[in-house]
């Protein structure tokens, strides 16, 4: 494709608007995913968590953060994701993420890098990833030997969209 030519129309617009921005990686399952920089609060070595009775089924359960309470998710189901556990347990981690005024954990099995992907590299997600109302892939960048999944984080964290 030459320079000239016109850009394939991205979707959904939060993407667009999160192109200039940075994002950290991390492993689930094997796979590559990312989230915005501005919306990770830190990264925690895995650690107790009480179990919430009840809870959906990708809630690990709740932790203590500074006298707040975190609930934290498990990256593998809440990605739709099989397979065992992390195979180095002690590279597993929380990333607590900042959504919507809330701090949400997410389990996952290794954190990766920051990116800085150009606008114009980052592509909507495959046709088929789009088939659940709450899929938090909102599209993809390439990276040395791959592609990472780029997270809306208020999707990932099932919070309503804002009007």
């Amino acid at each position: 494709m030459s320079a000239a030519s016109p850009s394939r129309p991205r979707s959904p617009a939060s993407l667009v608007e999160a192109t200039a921005q940075s994002w950290l990686t991390f492993q689930v399952a094997g796979q590559h995913y990312a989230a915005p920089l501005a919306q990770v609060g830190e990264v925690l070595r895995d650690s107790a968590i009480t179990p919430v009775p009840g809870a959906a089924p990708d809630l690990l359960g709740i932790r203590h953060l500074r006298g707040q309470i975190v609930p934290v998710m498990d990256g593998r189901r809440r990605l739709g994701l099989p397979g065992p556990p992390a195979a180095d347990p002690a590279r597993v981690r929380v990333v607590v993420l900042h959504a919507d005024g809330q701090l949400i954990g997410l389990r996952v099995d290794a954190v990766g890098d920051l990116i800085h992907p150009a606008a114009h590299a980052i592509e909507p997600p495959p046709a088929g990833r789009a088939t659940r109302a709450d899929e938090p892939v909102s599209g993809v960048a390439p990276v040395a030997g791959g592609f990472v999944a780029l997270l809306d984080i208020d999707r990932l964290c099932r919070l309503p969209a804002a009007d």
